[in-house]
Parts: structure tokens; C-alpha cells; sequence
């Protein structure tokens, strides 16, 4: 049953991601990257790894979809469709790539069918459990070095928004 869930969404995500670069309106390739992200979240879902599948909507399908809207709008690229495409030849060689592309993942596909097994190391890796453990455990200087870097920057914009109101 998980495979036929992977599959269903990697194939959804191949499709979200050509539509994205083949579109000619930039927020249409904006919101099938959104639903691309999305797409890949469910499959680290699939593949248990949670906290990776919260990140991956909560930074890329939230923050940065943000972010690439707002620059799409901020830039009025919608005067793009009017431009005449100059080489054919992307069109053959995109094909031409994207068969080869297509051929890697049977051939992928076909040798998980053969038992291919994973490594006995990777079951735990992406939990939520696993993540904490290695910050609290193996990266505890790291991970406080980087907390007390990002309270002195947020110190210092606090510092200079409010010398500039004042």
C-alpha cells in the first residue's frame, strides 16, 4: 500500500515539476511549485520521516512560495508570454532528456522489484525521536552556537529598527 502511495505521488511531483518549468505564466508555475512541495512532503511522509515533511511545508510550500509570489507580483512578469521563443531545439533536447529521465526511473523501479534493501541505519533516520536525539546529544555545542547567534541578530534588528524610529 505505500508503494502505490509513492508512486502515485512521485508521479505527481514529476508532473507538478514539469509543469512548473514548461509554464508561461509565472504565478502558474509558482502554484505548481507550491503543489509540487507539497507532493514531496508526502512522500517523506511515506518514507516516515515527519519532522522533514513539516519543514518541507512549513519553510518551502509557506516561507518561500511566499517570498517568490511576492517577487513575481513585485516585478509585473507577466509581459514574458509576448516574447517569441528563439530555439526550437530546447523543445527536442527537453524531450530528449526527459526520455532519459523517464527510462532512469523504470530502470529504478524495476530493480526495487528485484530486492533492493535498504540499509538496516536508515530505518530511524528523519523522526522526530532521531533529530532530537543528534541535536542534544552529538551537536549540543552547535545547535546552543547557533541559538545565541540568532538572539544577538535578533537583538541587533530590534537595535537598529529602533534607532531608526527614534
Amino acid at each position: 500500500m505505500t508503494f502505490i502511495f509513492f508512486v502515485i505521488l512521485g508521479i505527481l511531483a514529476i508532473a507538478s515539476a514539469v509543469v512548473t518549468i514548461s509554464s508561461r505564466h509565472p504565478v502558474t508555475s509558482a502554484i505548481s511549485l507550491v503543489f509540487h512541495f507539497f507532493m514531496l512532503a508526502g512522500l517523506y511522509l511515506v518514507l516516515q520521516a515527519q519532522l522533514i515533511a513539516v519543514i518541507q511545508v512549513l519553510v518551502y510550500a509557506g516561507a518561500i512560495m511566499v517570498l517568490v509570489v511576492f517577487v513575481i507580483m513585485l516585478l509585473n512578469l507577466g509581459d514574458e508570454e509576448k516574447l517569441k521563443e528563439k530555439f526550437n531545439v530546447r523543445k527536442g533536447a527537453g524531450f530528449l532528456l526527459g526520455s532519459v529521465l523517464l527510462m532512469l526511473i523504470i530502470i529504478v523501479f524495476m530493480a526495487q522489484r528485484f530486492g533492493v534493501k535498504k540499509a538496516p541505519g536508515t530505518v530511524n533516520q528523519g523522526t522526530i525521536e532521531f533529530i532530537g536525539r543528534e541535536l542534544f546529544s552529538n551537536y549540543l555545542f552547535p545547535f546552543e552556537a547557533i541559538s545565541l547567534l540568532l538572539l544577538a541578530a535578533i537583538i541587533g534588528a530590534v537595535i537598529l529598527a529602533k534607532r531608526k524610529i527614534d
